[in-house]
Parts: C-alpha cells; sequence; structure tokens
C-alpha cells in the first residue's frame, strides 16, 4: 500500500508560527498523519480495489452466462420434444379421422 506524504515538520513549524504551543502543535500533527494514513486512499489503492471488483464480478457474470447458455439449451431440447409429441399426436389424429371416414364411407 503506498501512502500519502504529510510533512509534519512544516505543518507544526507552520501552527507554532500562528501562535500554537509546540507541543500542541506536535500532537496535532501526530494525530493528523495517523489519520490520513489510516482513512484516505491513494490512486493506488483506489486501482487495486479496483481491480479486485472487476475480478470480482467476473465470476458471477461467467457463472450467468453459463446458466443462461444451460437454460437455452435445455428450452431448445424441451421445445424440439413438444414439437416432436404434437407431431406424433396430429398424425395420430389424422390417421384415426381418415380410418372414421373410410368406416362411414363403406357403411353408407
Amino acid at each position: 500500500m503506498s501512502t500519502i506524504s504529510f510533512d509534519t515538520h512544516t505543518f507544526v513549524k507552520r501552527l507554532t508560527q500562528a501562535g500554537m504551543p509546540i507541543a500542541q502543535a506536535e500532537v496535532l500533527a501526530d494525530s493528523q498523519a495517523q489519520l490520513i494514513d489510516d482513512r484516505l486512499a491513494t490512486k493506488h489503492d483506489l486501482n487495486e480495489l479496483e481491480a479486485r471488483l472487476t475480478r470480482d464480478i467476473k465470476k458471477p457474470e461467467s457463472r450467468l452466462a453459463l446458466t443462461i447458455k444451460e437454460t437455452e439449451t435445455n428450452l431448445s431440447h424441451a421445445l424440439n420434444e413438444f414439437a416432436r409429441q404434437l407431431t406424433i399426436r396430429l398424425v395420430s389424429i389424422v390417421v384415426i379421422a381418415i380410418g372414421v371416414v373410410a368406416m362411414l364411407v363403406k357403411l353408407l
């Protein structure tokens, strides 16, 4: 992790020139330096975070794409099976209808 440079010496110098006691200025400078180190993110930190988030997002995206592909394949198979069964039933109905018509023709 890269750090942000904070010149505590210059900070203390400016505070003492403004009339603050040196002990108080040093405590404030240390507190500010600690706050900056703990709380502020650098560009490097943000770039690392972006790379990590991009990797984390890619994982579910690839799983989702695979799930979508599997679902499309399953739907395609189901539709083909439905069409096959529908064709068999339609042909059966036509054969039965032809048989009924032929029987009626013989009887009449």
